[in-house]
This record gives structure tokens, C-alpha cells and sequence, in this order.
């Protein structure tokens, strides 16, 4: 049997207990800004995680992707979780929050397949945290809300995997959907789903080029962002506003640089929600351009095909406006799009970026039906 058809019957000899699904995500603008406690506007996309778990004696984990080899479900014992196992380290981290947060659970098998795609800036690390959460919580009726599952989540990648990244992702794949943005305060955690225009799409195209945010870029920008904060003589970034640009000019590089960014990137995310809420798609359309111009410049995460992408999609009829979104150093763009119009703009942009520079490129839209 073809292991990617290879059901939890199939692996473990017995039907599933239970199972949840959670997606990936899709950031709008308000990037590298959660660490400093400021505000993102995700969407979730219609691409998921699903995790099927069923209860297994002797306090042991056994876990089976259907997309990621070895082709063998891997084991490992509750409270011998061990860090340096690939794709595993996720569900190690998992059962290592929960058992931190005091939820006890007991062993189990699990199956997971996802499609979202790996590495492109979509949050498949939250999606599959998230969605293994959920079967959990259901599995053994632990009282956890939403939210909790996503701050569990971000403990996951911050005190197990080692990736220092902020709550956006997981509070997406916990909260988000596909026909909304999630109007995200990253500080207090309050958040507002905010109705996407129905004339209006999101077009994600994945560049080809995979990022990680265990790798040290992503980890040197934070670390950047604090130093900025601590210059500045305040916690966090999201202490400091539009009218402290002048002390951030004062700052040296690239402490200037990176806190301009998330400063007037802060500012951009109330601006594109006021936008959203008005149905105004080029004010929406000149904010994503906007931002990933201090993404490129400022921050200095993108690279040279998020560029060519960003470029090809403005000069795309019925296109808004564009930007890269996730992390940076490779993945995807978002493109804000006329819905009549999206589906051909992405294959036009897919069609000429192939062209120019030999990659494939990826298409996705949020609303495909």
C-alpha cells in the first residue's frame, strides 16, 4: 500500500478515538512585529492539518506522517522526550508543554498528514501544533480554550524546538478563517475577525524557496529588535510609536532600521483594517506594497524571488497591491487581488516568474471555490 494512502487503520491495526484538523495561515501585513507585541492581520487558508489520535497503554507516543519519511512510525516515552528528531520534535514539544501547563495525558498513537506546504511561509508548524493540540483536548478532555492552545503552541517552537518566534502563527491556526482577517493584539491577546471585501481575494504564490525560523537570520532580527527597544529606553517596540521616529533616527544601524520597520509596520495593520472595513482595495493594495518595501529595505528579509514575485504581481492586471508574507528569506507573497480577476493573475505571475528565473512557483487562492 502506498504509505501516503496508509490509513491509522492501516498503521496501527485499529480505528482513531479522535481527530481535528487546523490551518495554515496567510499573514495580511503586520510581520516581525508579534515579538515586539504589536498587531498582525492574518487569514487562515483552505489548506490544513489533520491529526487522528487514538489512546495507547504503557505511557508512550507513536507517531506516523503520511508525508515525511521514515516510513515506520516513530515512538518515544512521555518524559523522555528527546530534542534533534526532525519533524517529531513538534510532537515532542507538545507533550512536553502540556505536561509544564500541569495537563496530564497518557500515551497514544497518532497519525498526521497536512497540506500545507513546508517552509513557503504558511505556518505548517502551527497548523500541525495546533491541530495536535485539538486531538488531544479531545482525546482526553483537557480544559483548554482556543487561545491556550495557542500559547501552548508557541511554547512548542520557543522552549522545545528552539525558534523564536512570536504567538501570530499559532493564535491563526487556532482562531483564524479563510473568509476573514484576524485582527490580532499580539500584547493583550484581544482579537477581531474582520470580514474580507466579497469582491476582493488573497492569491498566495510559494516563490520555491524554503525558510526556516529555527535558522539564525529570523533569531538575529529579534534579537535586533530588542536591542532597538532597550536603546530606546522601553520594553518593547510596541512602546514607541510614529511620533518617536525621530529618537529612532537617532539609533544606530541597523537598530534604526529595524525598529522603523516595525514601528510604521504597526501603524500600516490599523490602517489596512479601517481599509478593510471600508471595502477600499487600493488603500489596502498601497499598504501591502508599503510594507514590503520596509520588509525589503529596513528589515532585510526578503531576497531576490520574493522581489521578482512582488514586482511581476504589481504590474498584473487586476492585482492591488503585493508583499511577502511569513518570516522571510524565501516563501510566499500575498497578493491582494480583484476576485474576478485572481485566478488568472496568479497563473500569469507563476507563468512569468518560471520564465525569468527557472523555478517553479506555487498558487493558492483563499477563496478557490
Amino acid at each position: 500500500m502506498a504509505l501516503d494512502k496508509a490509513s491509522f487503520h492501516d498503521v496501527f491495526g485499529r480505528p482513531a478515538e479522535h481527530s481535528a484538523r487546523a490551518p495554515g495561515r496567510v499573514n495580511l501585513i503586520g510581520e516581525h512585529t508579534d515579538y515586539s507585541d504589536g498587531f498582525v492581520l492574518p487569514a487562515a487558508i483552505p489548506r490544513d492539518t489533520l491529526v487522528e489520535v487514538a489512546r495507547a497503554p504503557g505511557g508512550r507516543v507513536r507517531a506516523f506522517s503520511v508525508d515525511v519519511a521514515p516510513v515506520e512510525p516513530l515512538t518515544y516515552p512521555l518524559g523522555a522526550e528527546e530534542k534533534g528528531r526532525g519533524w517529531l520534535d513538534y510532537l515532542q514539544g507538545v507533550t512536553v508543554a502540556l505536561r509544564r501547563a500541569g495537563y496530564e495525558i497518557g500515551g497514544f498513537d497518532a497519525r498526521i498528514s497536512s497540506r500545507v506546504p513546508l517552509g513557503a511561509g504558511l505556518s505548517s508548524s502551527a497548523s500541525f501544533e495546533v491541530a495536535v493540540l485539538r486531538a488531544l483536548r479531545a482525546l482526553y478532555a483537557l480544559p483548554i480554550d482556543d487561545v491556550t492552545i495557542a500559547r501552548l503552541g508557541q511554547k512548542v517552537e520557543t522552549e522545545f524546538v528552539g525558534a523564536p518566534v512570536g504567538i501570530m502563527d499559532q493564535m491563526a491556526a487556532s482562531l483564524a478563517d479563510s473568509g476573514s482577517a484576524l485582527f490580532l493584539d499580539t500584547r493583550t491577546l484581544t482579537f477581531e475577525r474582520v470580514a474580507l471585501p466579497a469582491d476582493a481575494d488573497l492569491v498566495v504564490v510559494n516563490s520555491g524557496v524554503t525558510h526556516s525560523h529555527a535558522g539564525g537570520e529570523y533569531r538575529t532580527r529579534r534579537a535586533e529588535c530588542e536591542s532597538a527597544a532597550r536603546a530606546l529606553g522601553v520594553r518593547v517596540l510596541r512602546d514607541v510609536g510614529i511620533a518617536d521616529l525621530p529618537r529612532i533616527e537617532a539609533l544606530p544601524a541597523p537598530l534604526r532600521q529595524r525598529a522603523r520597520h516595525v514601528v510604521t509596520e504597526n501603524a500600516r495593520v490599523l490602517e489596512a483594517v479601517a481599509a478593510l472595513r471600508a471595502g477600499d482595495l487600493p488603500a489596502l493594495g498601497l499598504l501591502l506594497h508599503t510594507a514590503h518595501a520596509s520588509l525589503r529595505d529596513d528589515f532585510q528579509v526578503s531576497v531576490r524571488e520574493i522581489d521578482i514575485l512582488v514586482e511581476m504581481a504589481e504590474e498584473t492586471e487586476g492585482v492591488f497591491g503585493a508583499r511577502l508574507t511569513g518570516g522571510g528569506f524565501g516563501g510566499s507573497i500575498v497578493v491582494l487581488a480583484d476576485r474576478s480577476q485572481a485566478a488568472a493573475a496568479g497563473e500569469s505571475i507563476a507563468r512569468r516568474y518560471r520564465e525569468a528565473t527557472g523555478r517553479t512557483a506555487t498558487v493558492l487562492r483563499l477563496r478557490e471555490a
